[in-house]
């Protein structure tokens, strides 16, 4: 079986199955079919126990797979596994990383490993291009947990990968450092590199990527671009803040509205049925002087929150 050339990822029918303790079979992956385009971002989420880590895993070539094929930038992983081991560099969520080396001899040793050699090596490069050159020989246990991260993230880049795996990239990262991380993740996307995310944080999903892959109960439960299916969910959010109101009118409670407090209430409405214009007019009709709206519009995390559900 070929694959697209146009996919860096691609998976075709594949099956994980294995035996508990108690010898019952156990289905971590269903029949999951997902492709990657070249040199794009793509997140793929899922509740713990959904088999995110066990897709993984295999794309690694730490778990095998019970059938179905993989393709790593156009490597079939069972008939080409070293060239598909060399297209890719994973990003585990543990800090894997000798507290007794400096960042530049841990990428010597992590590039040795690839068999890369001395003169073709690109350690400083890499170094500079995550913003540790001036750690380069600083010991790894002196460096900060964000600098430890970006560390991670060099070690699967010694040997230039064309897909790169990050699995939870920022857990346990502050804001500033976690923005300094998304910013590291966009440059290498920019010079190339196609990505592939796990994040519970929705809002990080969102901001990188274009596509998402929500995998629930081991199987692909929606894939594509993010914003054209977020679209699809008909629902938002309509406040209004007004002058200090007593009680909620029972014509607007009839409709859908909140009262959250004396100066704000609130409405779920969907877009196909209602527009702003007659839910304004619903409210100026009970002589409710409006100061100011705000619309909020469906989220990743909505449309995660109704495939998860």
């Amino acid at each position: 079986m070929k694959c697209n050339k146009n996919n860096d990822i691609e998976i075709i029918k594949l099956n994980k199955t294995y035996f508990d303790d108690k010898k019952n079979k156990v289905t971590a992956l269903k029949n999951i079919s997902l492709k990657v385009k070249k040199g794009s971002m793509l997140a793929l989420l899922g509740p713990n126990g959904a088999g995110k880590s066990t897709l993984i895993n295999i794309l690694a070539g730490i778990v095998n797979k019970t059938s179905g094929d993989v393709f790593i930038n156009g490597n079939n992983f069972e008939l080409e596994e070293r060239a598909a081991k060399q297209s890719i560099g994973v990003v585990p969520q543990e800090l894997v990383i000798d507290p007794y080396f400096t960042p530049k001899e841990t990428l010597e040793f992590q590039a040795g490993y690839y068999g890369i050699k001395k003169s073709n090596r690109i350690t400083m490069q890499i170094l500079r291009n995550l913003k540790l050159e001036d750690k380069a020989e600083a010991y790894v246990r002196h460096l900060s947990g964000g600098m430890k991260r970006r560390l991670m993230i060099a070690k699967a880049m010694v040997h230039s990968p064309q897909v790169l795996i990050l699995d939870e990239p920022t857990a346990g990262v502050d804001v500033s450092l976690r923005e300094l991380l998304w910013q590291n993740i966009k440059d290498l996307n920019k010079k190339g590199v196609t990505i592939l995310i796990t994040t519970h944080y929705l809002e990080e999903a969102e901001a990188l990527c274009e596509d998402v892959a929500i995998i629930n109960k081991g199987e692909i439960v929606i894939n594509g671009n993010i914003k054209k299916l977020v679209k699809k969910i008909d629902k938002k959010i309509l406040k209004v803040y007004s002058e200090k109101l007593k009680n909620l009118p029972s014509g607007l409670k009839n409709i859908g509205f909140k009262k959250h407090n004396s100066n704000e209430i609130s409405i779920d409405y969907k877009p196909s049925r209602n527009s702003i214009d007659e839910l304004i007019n619903e409210v100026v009709k009970y002589n409710i002087k409006v100061k100011d709206i705000s619309i909020k519009d469906t989220t990743l995390e909505d449309l995660f929150k109704e495939i998860t559900r």
